[in-house]
């Protein structure tokens, strides 16, 4: 297969890639499992993901990157190589063009990072899209036109806000609070409450099966199995989406806080374009129960979830990439 173009969305959590006219062609988890002795990679992706808090000492499985950007060089550098080749086998008479979504916040040292990462792990060029306008072109909204668009992007490690118009952002803001900061915040919840330490992958899973934004009507109940506190001894409790609900509040307080100040930043005009328009929620995050809701109560913008919201990012870099000569002004880095 002749591999000439493709774009990626470099997650904390999930690394999706996207090739023109074909798609999303691969979406495994960011994480990698390394031999300690001889620091030899062993898995990546899903295979790597099932190590996770499960291995000897002997192996250690993590994510290399931490809040949207590179946190170990060397192994995103032999992921990528890994996708790369997967993709378009070992042996490759062009070197693709890669395009990279990053947080809209990254420092140009990040932002470097990223692109040398890419040309090394066999890339002709490398270019950087910021993930609002990604999102935004994965989730179909025109962002080239002269009119306001909002998009709040909620992936693992950041919370990315922006209003769009004329195919750069106008209004951006990136915290690194996301889905990760949400887990790590239902495990501590629930070891003050119950005295029971779960893992991190325990707490996504209970986030995915009952978590909400806010507390719901008729709660949903699940059964968690984890390290009693107090006796050391494993235990089974049974805890509620309410629970959910109560534990992550201070996360979703500074993703509303991030959406607030740049709804403050925007231009009246297209603050006008918003409130019409409505906000569109990508990324995995917002596909937490009612959290839809939640923003449009307190920041009194109607918000709705993107159509398969964790794709958009990685379609848009898609897009962008095909599409190179048309999405010029929205590429933030080009190597």
């Amino acid at each position: 297969m002749i591999l000439k173009r493709l774009g990626i969305d470099l997650g904390t959590t999930n690394v999706l890639v996207c090739l023109p006219k074909k798609g999303i062609v691969i979406n495994e988890p960011c994480v990698v499992a390394i031999e300690a002795p001889d620091n030899k990679i062993m898995a990546i992706g899903a295979e790597a993901k099932e190590m996770l808090g499960r291995t000897p000492s002997s192996i250690i499985a993590s994510h290399p990157l931490k809040d949207g950007v590179i946190a170990n060089y060397r192994i995103t550098e032999a992921m990528l190589r890994y996708f790369i080749n997967k993709i378009g086998g070992n042996i490759r008479i062009f070197r693709p063009e890669i395009m990279v979504a990053v947080p809209a916040g990254v420092t140009s040292t990040e932002r470097r990072a990223v692109t040398d990462a890419c040309i090394s792990a066999g890339a002709k060029s490398a270019y950087i899209i910021k993930e609002p306008i990604a999102a935004a072109l994965g989730a179909g909204i025109p962002i080239a036109t002269p009119s306001g668009n909002m998009v709040i992007d909620i992936g693992g490690g950041t919370t990315d806000a922006g209003v769009i118009s004329l195919g750069d952002v106008v209004a951006v803001t990136s915290v690194r609070v996301g889905g990760n900061r949400m887990d790590q915040s239902i495990q501590n919840y629930i070891r003050k409450k119950y005295n029971l330490t779960i893992g991190e992958q325990t707490a996504e899973e209970i986030k995915v099966k009952i978590g909400s934004a806010i507390p719901l009507e008729k709660e949903l109940k699940t059964e968690v199995s984890g390290c009693n506190t107090i006796t050391g001894l494993p235990e089974t409790i049974m805890i509620s989406s309410n629970d959910i609900a109560n534990g992550i509040k201070d996360i979703l307080s500074e993703m509303i806080d991030a959406t607030k100040s740049v709804l403050q930043k925007t231009p009246p005009e297209l603050a006008a374009d918003v409130i019409d328009k409505g906000v569109i929620m990508t990324g995995g995050g917002s596909l937490l129960r009612k959290i839809d809701e939640l923003f449009t109560k307190v920041t009194g913008v109607p918000c709705q979830v993107a159509e398969d919201p964790k794709l958009c990012t990685a379609r848009g870099t898609g897009i962008a990439v095909e599409n190179l000569d048309a999405y010029k002004k929205s590429i933030l880095w080009a190597k």
